[in-house]
């Protein structure tokens, strides 16, 4: 069967911290009235929604299409590379940190980090993020205060406003506060190591587990990431995020910048669109396939030439 854009249904994840903006702002249908905090539209796990592939999930179709799907320079066999997700906070996420590919395979036998980015889609007043723990801060002063649970007193906490990018090299220890909504990029994995949860308990009334050895030995303590701001810019392609890892970019399709683009995946890279507002249609040849505000769609890497068109903004990731 000939590849076409497939159109994702993400799979949903409750968490303690999370809220109803999967909802209320993305249209997202939760199934019940537990906090959604994390929506991972691009995975292995989530679902073709459209076309002859419906109902498939994206691990199925990568075993049947391999490179087709994702290009020639990826191992189907070790899953896509990169996880999408849409994330609402309604109350702080831990203070965590991940480590990078190398501490991965040392630490935890996994060929895979984590390195990640942010794009803040909306934002309450006051709404911040940590960045990081105070520069030159010794790794045992860090133990100690979480072990004391004052590791607060260490935290460097910044503002952000929808349009902020933060870029998180594996390494950066980081937290997500309440009142946000954000696109995140990264590297498909999910090892994380949990510094700090506020003193609360998780959803099973019990506290989440640290992992305070291992995550303070792979922290960066040295610097602190700085925060991108895009919210003003106008132009037609706004330049998001770029890493050995992922690319992302904004384009902004509107009569004044125009409202049809030509992109290319040169039969090497796989393409993931998320459409933040507006209604995009995506065309490939004949095929044209609509993508509403809140979905996300994968470009197969063998499509080639496709063309978007509307009036929207819409984050490309590859």
């Amino acid at each position: 069967m000939t590849l076409y854009p497939l159109v994702l249904q993400p799979a949903l994840h409750v968490k303690v911290w999370g809220g109803r903006r999967l909802a209320t702002a993305l249209a997202k249908p939760l199934p019940d009235d537990r906090p959604y905090g994390e929506s991972w539209e691009m995975h292995d796990t989530a679902t073709v929604a459209n076309g002859p592939l419906s109902g498939q999930s994206l691990g199925n179709l990568l075993a049947q299409y391999g490179a087709a799907l994702i290009g020639p320079n990826h191992d189907p066999a070790a899953g896509l590379p990169l996880l999408v997700k849409f994330l609402d906070a309604a109350d702080w996420l831990s203070v965590q940190v991940h480590p990078d590919d190398e501490q991965a395979r040392e630490l935890e036998g996994d060929p895979r980090g984590k390195t990640e980015a942010w794009y803040i889609v909306a934002a309450q007043p006051g709404a911040q993020l940590v960045i990081g723990i105070r520069p030159g801060t010794q790794r045992e002063v860090v133990a100690a205060a979480i072990q004391d649970n004052t590791l607060e007193d260490l935290l460097v906490y910044a503002d952000v406003a929808p349009g902020d990018v933060l870029f998180i090299p594996a390494g950066t220890i980081h937290a997500l506060g309440p009142g946000l909504l954000l696109y995140e990029i990264q590297q498909s994995s999910d090892m994380t190591y949990r510094l700090y949860d506020w003193g609360r308990m998780g959803l099973d009334g019990k506290p989440r587990p640290l992992h305070i050895e291992k995550g303070v030995t792979v922290s960066n303590l040295d610097a602190l990431p700085p925060i991108k701001h895009t919210g003003q810019n106008t132009l037609p392609v706004v330049d998001i995020v770029q890493s050995a890892f992922f690319t992302t970019l904004l384009h902004q399709l509107n009569p004044r910048n125009g409202t049809r683009i030509t992109l290319d995946t040169c039969g090497t890279h796989f393409h993931i669109l998320t459409s933040l507002t507006g209604d995009i249609e995506i065309a490939v040849e004949d095929n044209r396939v609509p993508l509403a505000a809140g979905q996300t769609a994968l470009i197969p890497a063998s499509l080639g030439v496709y063309t978007l068109s509307g009036t929207g903004r819409v984050l490309r990731s590859f």
